[in-house]
């Protein structure tokens, strides 16, 4: 049992860990202090009453608002569960009712998982005025720092990168689909590897430079013509309305591209892997109702149809 009567203990506002809470979520005192129902003073204040019992700065000043330090980043992971479990004991939150409960929920998850999933998931909460999704772009090499950080709740990721603090649950298997406009490039599927190499290609990279297509054609001693390069698979998908070119991306995102934009698709022309896309969460997070809720929200979506 921890020692409440303590003077290092007695003299820490308990109040000042929810506006560290707020820091860490919001990165902005401005926006901090409004979720708070504080003015921009009182958290500024609280932040430095912040610094001074931690002995860290905990937040640097950026051009758009504040960032965490290392120190902050290590406090928040035992912050946040400390406060989960005390919110839990004052409001009886060992039970959570999405119907009645006000809350916000960060998803971390790319934009060709954002496509595939966000339209499932707005439809299951479309009836519960208190929930609302908030999503931030996020890869598999970023998302467990997300959740670390508070950025966000819960993370959604092919082959997510983790540690040993992180859980995950695999979510569907996906795989890779080519996509073009019929009315522009009136080809017959599926695509044959000749008809696939003699058409431009627009290119989804982190880097602009090449792909895993480029990697398997290069294997064959083969290319491709790239005319364009984007980092999202939505804005690469908008330009075959008026572009004709192919592009060959995540086979659960071209669906539902192909359905809104009257595109068609195809199967590769060579052989290409497929892949197991999972939720990922801080195991602190694993034994909280409303996190239970969440995981169980985006883990029915996930499962609702075929991609």
């Amino acid at each position: 049992m921890i020692d409440i009567y303590g003077t290092e203990f007695r003299k820490a506002d308990l109040n000042l860990l929810v506006v560290f809470a707020a820091l860490m979520r919001e990165r902005s005192v401005t926006r901090a202090a409004a979720a708070l129902h504080m003015s921009q003073g009182a958290a500024s204040a609280a932040l430095g009453r912040l610094r001074g019992l931690f002995g860290d700065e905990l937040f640097t000043r950026t051009r758009t608002g504040v960032e965490p330090t290392p120190r902050a980043v290590e406090l928040a992971r035992r912050i946040e569960p400390a406060l989960g479990l005390i919110h839990g004991a004052v409001t009886d939150g060992d039970r959570f009712d999405p119907a009645t409960a006000r809350r916000t929920f960060t998803l971390g998850m790319s934009d060709d998982l954002e496509t595939a999933l966000l339209p499932r998931l707005l439809h299951a909460t479309a009836a519960l005025p208190g929930i609302r999704l908030a999503v931030r772009q996020a890869s598999r090499n970023t998302v467990a720092g997300m959740i670390d950080r508070g950025e966000a709740d819960l993370g959604v990721a092919a082959a997510p990168a983790h540690g040993a603090e992180h859980r995950s649950r695999s979510l569907f298997t996906s795989g890779y689909t080519c996509l073009f406009n019929p009315r522009l490039l009136p080809l017959e599927v599926p695509l044959t590897l000749d008809d696939y190499l003699a058409h431009p290609h627009l290119l989804i990279s982190y880097d602009g430079r090449r792909g895993i297509v480029d990697d398997l054609l290069e294997a064959r001693g083969l290319d491709r013509r790239v005319i364009a390069s984007t980092t999202h698979f939505t804005g690469a998908a908008l330009q075959l309305a008026t572009l004709p070119a192919l592009a060959t991306l995540p086979t659960h995102a071209a669906t539902v591209y192909a359905g809104t934009l009257g595109l068609a698709t195809s199967p590769p022309p060579l052989p290409m892997p497929t892949y197991t896309v999972s939720s990922i969460w801080h195991g602190s997070r694993t034994d909280d109702p409303a996190h239970v809720w969440l995981r169980r929200l985006v883990y029915e979506a996930a499962r609702t149809g075929e991609f």
